[in-house]
């Protein structure tokens, strides 16, 4: 690893353009990349500025064992990203005197009609988590002083919250239930949809904690099973009228660790509607400890509808009252 001052003075200061191509698996509608991949690109993006800078996030844990963690992630989208693009991503430090986590700024811009386009502005912060299991880590070595203002004993402090009931039915890995007494506490006068979810070995990482890709997958989910609940699923708007979501922003933000094989419970809830056009709803993740909740992520999304036609060509849709009326979690209408 380069000199270790001089690297951390380059991560925070140097700006790096690096140009990544989006993964296939994000291309779920047409050739559009949804929302939770364009924010693996951002996420990678930070990474490789690391690496470029002198300080591979690697090498970082197998030496002085400190698990690099993005902690708050935050994107909006001003148009598509697509299978075939070769984005352009820069990343600009922005961490300020007093910051104890690494601060970005990230542009993600694309070729348009042969000119760039900036499709996408985001933010990013991230720590480093120190493991002290000498298991793990036989060889570690005490890590420099350079690196200590963004070093973490865990991922945040929540304080414990409202007490609970005894939790219902054991989940297998990766099981789930939308049907328990702590989810009823949660819900309870919220225009929203929540569901138990035991985490499973993939939504981990550093052994055993959740990490900021996994909750971009949460909320995804947390869409599909509010509107199915809604009776307006995802494959219903399609099959009838060729609508699909369409996010417009979204923001995370990691409170706690939540633990590999703990319950988890997620609570996507209604927060504003514009119009017949977008509406915000937020994500909230915890888990029970002594019986207490306690909160391990918090985010927001905005979304909307649009047709996607000839694979990347798109136009949003205004939604009818069917759709506004579940949204709103009004009554339907009378037949």
């Amino acid at each position: 690893m380069a000199d270790i001052d001089t690297a951390v003075k380059n991560v925070l200061t140097e700006t790096t353009t690096v140009t990544l191509t989006p993964g296939y698996e994000g291309a779920n509608i047409g050739t559009y990349i949804g929302f939770k991949h364009v924010n693996y690109l951002v996420e990678k993006a930070v990474i490789e500025h690391f690496r470029r800078q002198g300080l591979p996030v690697g090498e970082l844990y197998e030496e002085y064992g400190l698990g690099f963690d993005l902690v708050d992630l935050e994107a909006r989208l001003r148009g598509g990203v697509f299978v075939d693009d070769e984005a352009s991503l820069e990343v600009r430090p922005v961490t300020g005197d007093d910051d104890t986590a690494f601060r970005f700024k990230v542009a993600i811009t694309v070729l348009r009609d042969g000119e760039p386009k900036k499709i996408v502005t985001a933010s990013a912060a991230a720590v480093l988590r120190r493991d002290e299991d000498d298991r793990r880590l036989p060889g570690r070595v005490p890590a420099p002083a350079a690196l200590d203002r963004f070093t973490v004993a865990t991922l945040g402090t929540p304080e414990p919250g409202d007490a609970v009931p005894a939790t219902g039915e054991d989940l297998p890995s990766g099981g789930s239930t939308d049907q328990d007494p702590v989810l009823d506490q949660l819900l309870a006068g919220r225009n929203g949809h929540g569901w138990k979810f035991r985490v499973p070995y993939p939504y981990v990482h550093f052994f055993s904690r959740m990490h900021m890709s996994s909750y971009l997958r949460q909320m995804e989910e947390a869409k599909h099973r509010f509107v199915d609940a809604r009776g307006i699923s995802i494959g219903a708007q399609l099959a009838e009228r060729n609508w699909i979501p369409a996010v417009t922003h979204s923001r995370i933000e990691i409170l706690g660790e939540a633990l590999l094989e703990e319950d988890l419970y997620t609570v996507y809830t209604v927060e504003s509607v514009f119009k017949n056009l977008l509406y915000t709803s937020r994500m909230d993740c915890y888990v029970v400890r002594e019986g207490h909740l306690v909160k391990m992520a918090t985010g927001v999304i905005t979304h909307g509808y649009g047709v996607v036609e000839n694979g990347n060509q798109a136009r949003v849709v205004t939604w009818d009252e069917r759709i506004d009326r579940a949204i709103k979690g009004l009554p339907g209408e009378e037949s």
